[in-house]
Parts: structure tokens; C-alpha cells; sequence
């Protein structure tokens, strides 16, 4: 789930069960009064979600593909314009990539946690990185300390700490506007 700076919040309701692949995974949007509407469904299996640092994107992870989508946030709180955003890398002996955490840096970078290790994309969806983890498939992680400049990420049963040079937005903070992606 992800708080947007004006308290909706956008939650990914993943399939119930896997084994029936005509039931599809949805995203929520739930207002501050409380009110639930449906945003999007049909992704095969809706996981990490994050917000643009300024908040007009929604990036969703389809866990069971290779792809993470955006959609526009439109005033009202609904999405629109969904694409295929990013292609992440995977292993040559699997589909997917298993993204489950993602993030967004303060330059509009957008971060996810892969099987690969975390997968760093420019907010054109280009990847320009990916950090190995020493055991594994990474599960989730965030940018904490009191810079936001310091990764936690869970990978299987330990938890790994790296400092980064980039800056993670707290989707609750005022949205800020990143720089353009270089051609």
C-alpha cells in the first residue's frame, strides 16, 4: 500500500488463489472518508505499488510477469493511461521476476525488489542498476535513516543495510517534482 500526500491511500489486492488464473488481481483506492472504489484489475498478480515523487504516477509490479505498470493519477483519485512501464531483468530460467517491493528516489528513479536484487529504472522506465543481494531474492525494502539515504532490505530470513546515494521520497511528504530523465 502507499499513502498519497493528500490521504488516499492505494492498496494492490493480490489473486486470492494462484491456481485460478481467471481471477485477477485489483487495485484500491481509499479515501480519507473511507470510501473503497476499484482502480484497476487484471494484472496477473498486483504487488509493490509506489507514487511518483510528484505524485501524478501510480506504479504498480505484476509479480508473476516481468513488468511493472504505470497509470496517471487523475484529481479525483482514479487512474488512468495504464501502460507498461518498465521491463525488469530476470533469471534465464524464470518468466518472471518475482518484483515485490518498490520504491522512488528523489530524482524520479523508481526501485523494486526482484529476484535479480533491487532493480533501479530511470522514470522512463530504463533500468540503469541492479544491487545483488548476498542471499537471494529481495522481498521488500525502504529508505530510512535520517536522510532517507540508507536501504533496509529483507532477504529471506536476514536483513541487509546499505548506504546509497540517492534520497527515497516518503509518498506522505508534499510531492515534489523531479528532474527529466537524459535522452
Amino acid at each position: 500500500m502507499v499513502v498519497a500526500h493528500n490521504g488516499n491511500l492505494y492498496v494492490t489486492e493480490p489473486v486470492s488463489n494462484r491456481s485460478l488464473r481467471s481471477d485477477r488481481s485489483r487495485v484500491w483506492l481509499i479515501k480519507p472518508d473511507g470510501s473503497k472504489i476499484e482502480v484497476d484489475h487484471g494484472l496477473k498478480f498486483a504487488n509493490g505499488i509506489a507514487l511518483s515523487p510528484d505524485q501524478t504516477q501510480l506504479y504498480v509490479a505484476d509479480y508473476d510477469s516481468k513488468w511493472i505498470y504505470s497509470f496517471m493519477v487523475q484529481d479525483d483519485g482514479s487512474l488512468a493511461y495504464k501502460q507498461r512501464l518498465i521491463w525488469l531483468h530476470h533469471k534465464d530460467t524464470e518468466d518472471s521476476a518475482h518484483a515485490d517491493g518498490v520504491r522512488v528516489d528523489r530524482i524520479g528513479y523508481i526501485w523494486v525488489a526482484t529476484n535479480m536484487g533491487i532493480q533501479i529504472c530511470d522514470s522512463a522506465g530504463r533500468p540503469r542498476a541492479i544491487i545483488p543481494t548476498p542471499n537471494g531474492r529481495v522481498a521488500n525494502f525502504c529508505f530510512a535513516g535520517p536522510n532517507f539515504d540508507t536501504l533496509f532490505a529483507t532477504c529471506g530470513d536476514k536483513v541487509y543495510k546499505r548506504k546509497v546515494k540517492s534520497i527515497g521520497v516518503q509518498s506522505w511528504q508534499a510531492p515534489i517534482k523531479p528532474r527529466q530523465p537524459k535522452t
